[in-house]
């Protein structure tokens, strides 16, 4: 029975997490690290901090500064980390977020939403959370022998364009079609064993989402209730739910999944309201 649980081990994997520090990337960070990969946390702050948290348990994690939106930065960083560990085998596109200033509300309808700010979430989302990491750090996971896996972050927002968010689902959506894109790209042109896949998650609380989900008081907004009330399982989504399909997708246990968008979403997606 040991041995069947062999299919899931990240031993000797090499796993780089972009946005790395955030509340996602960390618990998907500690996660794999549990299985035994050896981690390269990236984020524009606090990654070297939550790399020296996680590796307390005796795993193998080192905190990188890269600016996921700045290609000279993620280009020197990777040079970095190629430099300590050797290889790259998994690559987790973490980085990403909403910003007020890109969500209608009351007080800014969809007409008055700035340029700057829309711009600046699906750069973030888009470039910085899926296209960018993918070009510099899949150059030369593409030379690996055994291949490797990219994960991309897509949400709730690409199967279903909620209310409010105009950049961010945008952006997600893009995000979806983008990791297909790169899946068949680089299984017939590259590598047939580079896997791309993404995970949408449903509704996790995250600093960037706590204001449309939850009021001063720690109570469900209105949105936040409709939320629950469309999800089967009744719950916010936990940080930790992520990690059994992330091991998944950067293991063997998925070494002929390409081009898959996997929910995780308690049953969002799946229910019809009625």
């Amino acid at each position: 029975m040991k041995n069947a649980f062999k299919i899931f081990s990240l031993e000797e994997k090499v796993v780089v997490i972009t946005g790395g520090a955030g509340i996602l990337g960390s618990a998907i960070g500690t996660g794999l690290a549990n299985f035994g990969a050896k981690i390269a946390l990236c984020d524009i702050k606090n990654a070297e901090t939550r790399a020296e948290e996680i590796s307390k348990n005796g795993a193998i994690v080192k905190g990188y500064y890269m600016d996921a939106l700045d290609v000279e930065s993620i280009r020197k960083t990777s040079e970095i980390i190629l430099n300590d560990f050797g290889k790259v085998d998994v690559l987790i596109n973490a980085a990403g977020g909403n910003m007020p200033q890109a969500t209608t509300s009351a007080e800014m309808s969809f007409f008055d939403l700035p340029m700057d700010a829309l711009q600046k979430v699906v750069s973030l989302n888009l470039f910085g959370g899926a296209i960018l990491p993918s070009q510099i750090f899949g150059r030369f996971m593409a030379k690996n022998q055994e291949g490797g896996s990219i994960i991309n972050i897509s949400s709730m927002a690409a199967f279903r364009p909620l209310t409010r968010t105009v950049g961010y689902s945008a952006a997600k959506a893009a995000v979806s079609n983008f990791t297909q894109w790169l899946a068949v790209h680089f299984a017939m042109e590259y590598n047939k064993k580079l896997r791309v896949n993404a995970i949408a998650p449903g509704f996790f609380l995250t600093e960037q989402n706590r204001y449309l989900l939850l009021d001063e008081r720690g109570n469900l907004t209105q949105r936040g209730k409709a939320i629950i009330d469309h999800t089967p399982m009744g719950r916010f989504g936990d940080p930790e739910d992520l990690i059994g399909v992330c091991v998944w997708l950067a293991s063997d246990a998925s070494k002929f999944v390409t081009g898959a968008i996997i929910p995780v979403d308690g049953g969002f997606n799946a229910y019809s309201g009625v």
